[in-house]
């Protein structure tokens, strides 16, 4: 299983720090529509027709007990009791409200994902 070094530990802090900052700009309505585009795709933030979609990478395909007890924490707190594991080796939550995505980002930094 792949683990975090301090140097991708802190990669993935900073760009909850930074994407958190770029939320909160997009809902004041400082950034367009296609001004945040790029950067909520580059956090795995996909916006379908009724709700968005926040899609969490699973490194080479292999969860610790700690990142599914996160994983289900975030489905039952922010999402509607459920995730979606793909075949692509991600977890989709597909209800996430926008405004909790940056602390969604910031819980799984605790257990090194993204």
């Amino acid at each position: 299983m792949y683990r975090y070094d301090s140097y991708d530990q802190r990669i993935v802090d900073e760009r909850v720090a930074q994407f958190r900052e770029q939320t909160r700009r997009y809902l004041a309505g400082e950034l367009t529509d296609d001004e945040f585009r790029p950067l909520r795709l580059q956090n795995g933030l996909y916006v379908q027709r009724h709700a968005p979609m926040l899609r969490v990478a699973v490194p080479y395909g292999l969860l610790s007990s700690a990142q599914v007890r996160t994983l289900a924490h975030i489905a039952r707190t922010y999402d509607k009791g459920y995730a979606h594991f793909t075949t692509r080796q991600n977890v989709q939550f597909n209800w996430p409200d926008l405004k909790v995505v940056p602390e969604i980002l910031a819980e799984l930094a605790t257990v090194q994902m993204h």
